[in-house]
């Protein structure tokens, strides 16, 4: 085993990224901007900031600054917990007696246990600056709801979340977390709001989805003074703050003279996958280099390999702007998996944008398939993966093992995007046999679909 690389390569303070990238400024196809859902003409800043925080508002309209200072402030929280490690993994590749060398950049390194961190302080760091009362969001596994918790608690902001009801009984754990931060828990749909009291009429038993939690929390926000929504992928503002991973995986590859071959992330709303490829997809974009990029998805929530490229809702109820994306439609209620933050029915526009134009390839996998990579990974390397992680982790041992069979050393780069400890009650049913593949019927794409706003 050579270590002329070490396991873990950590960036030095002096290297640590001062910028964000903005990956929209080097695409010569932007991504189409976002639509009022009433006169289905482009938001403006004005019609923006009743929603959201006003840097914030700047950060998503703005697709031509290729880089964001990041403000010192924010750079001393990540102190706490970047740089984050790249590590190879040697024992994975001996495991599966591959030719292939396998890195991972690994997020799951702070109390929330997730990437989700790197966007929450940005985002709570701006409400406070605008001298707001406190913030409302929605979270699918938990991961954003206990990092914007934290980061609130950090700043002295309010905190309001709506969890996704399968997710609030399947994680009471993570759920308890949010509390101890001093956050309010509510499980989606709820009674609380008009809209959640609505598709609850409509849907008495659902187990709820991103879209009715996004609903909820709009209109929370949009209804209390001194708040703001704020939420953790799809948006351009939030991809933005995670090209923080990405930067420094390519910081720490640069250091070692390593260049991927193969770049693989998990995909629910973006947030993580684009952060990660930013950097290395701003080289493709300039004619620099050239990288394979895959986004891996669950096959029970399909947007990118099933669904439609076209304006959508971002959410259920319907009081979002309109989005241009890939979509199963607002609508569409995935099974309850236990990859609760990749349930969402869209796709990040920037994302959506480069797929279509032929820059990302798409693979969607199954969970019993999803849990035994993570199993064989956790007994490898020692971390137990979320199932969101794992679904990268799927998608990067499938490739090591094809090299395998060619004998091509290819070098791959997944992200690992967090820890599943908070994820037992997924392993446990793994373990007794009693999960279960969910993938939708033709019939019930074609009922989401049927749902998208004539634009």
């Amino acid at each position: 085993m050579s270590q002329e690389i070490p396991y873990k390569i950590y960036l030095e303070e002096s290297e640590m990224p001062t910028r964000w990238y903005n990956l929209r400024a080097d695409m010569k196809n932007k991504p189409a901007p976002l639509l009022n859902p009433q006169t289905h003409q482009p938001m403006t800043f004005e019609e923006l900031r009743g929603v959201f925080c006003d840097e914030l508002v700047r950060q998503e309209l703005d697709d031509t600054t290729p880089f964001v200072d990041i403000p010192q402030e924010i750079r001393d929280f990540y102190k706490m917990y970047r740089p984050s490690p790249l590590v190879r993994a040697y024992c994975l590749e001996k495991k599966l007696d591959t030719p292939a060398k396998i890195y991972y950049k690994f997020e799951g390194n702070n109390t929330s246990g997730s990437h989700k961190l790197n966007s929450a302080i940005a985002q709570a760091y701006y409400a406070k600056q605008q001298g707001l009362k406190g913030v409302c969001t929605e979270t699918g596994a938990g991961q954003w709801g206990t990092a914007l918790s934290m980061a609130c608690a950090y700043l002295g902001l309010d905190c309001k979340v709506y969890m996704v009801k399968c997710s609030y009984e399947q994680k009471p754990f993570r759920r308890e977390v949010m509390r101890t931060y001093g956050a309010s828990v509510t499980p989606s749909p709820s009674m609380e709001t008009s809209v959640g009291r609505k598709i609850l009429q409509a849907h008495p038993n659902t187990t709820g989805s991103l879209g009715c939690a996004i609903s909820e929390a709009v209109e929370a926000a949009t209804t209390r003074p001194g708040y703001r929504y704020v939420l953790g992928s799809v948006l351009s503002q939030v991809m933005l703050h995670q090209s923080i991973i990405g930067l420094e995986s390519k910081a720490a590859l640069d250091k070692y003279g390593v260049k991927p071959d193969l770049i693989i992330g998990c995909a629910g709303g973006g947030s993580n996958l684009g952060g990660l490829i930013a950097p290395f997809m701003g080289e493709v974009l300039r004619g620099e280099a050239a990288y394979r990029f895959i986004a891996v998805e669950p096959a029970s929530c399909p947007s990118f390999t099933r669904g439609k490229f076209a304006y959508d809702f971002c959410d259920t109820g319907m009081v979002c702007p309109l989005a241009k994306m890939y979509t199963l439609g607002s609508g569409f209620i995935p099974s309850a998996s236990h990859a609760g933050g990749l349930r969402y029915h869209g796709m990040s526009s920037v994302l959506s944008q480069l797929y279509h134009d032929g820059y990302m390839e798409a693979r969607a996998v199954e969970q019993t398939s999803v849990f035994a990579a993570a199993e064989e990974f956790a007994r490898c390397e020692g971390i137990l993966p979320a199932p969101e992680s794992s679904h990268a982790i799927r998608v990067a041992m499938d490739e090591a093992l094809r090299c395998k069979q060619t004998g091509e050393a290819k070098t791959i780069l997944f992200g690992l995007t967090g820890t599943g400890y908070f994820d037992m009650m997924a392993y446990e049913r793994y373990h007794d046999g009693a999960m279960t593949d969910s993938v939708p019927t033709e019939e019930e794409l074609q009922a989401g679909f049927a749902g998208l706003p004539q634009v």
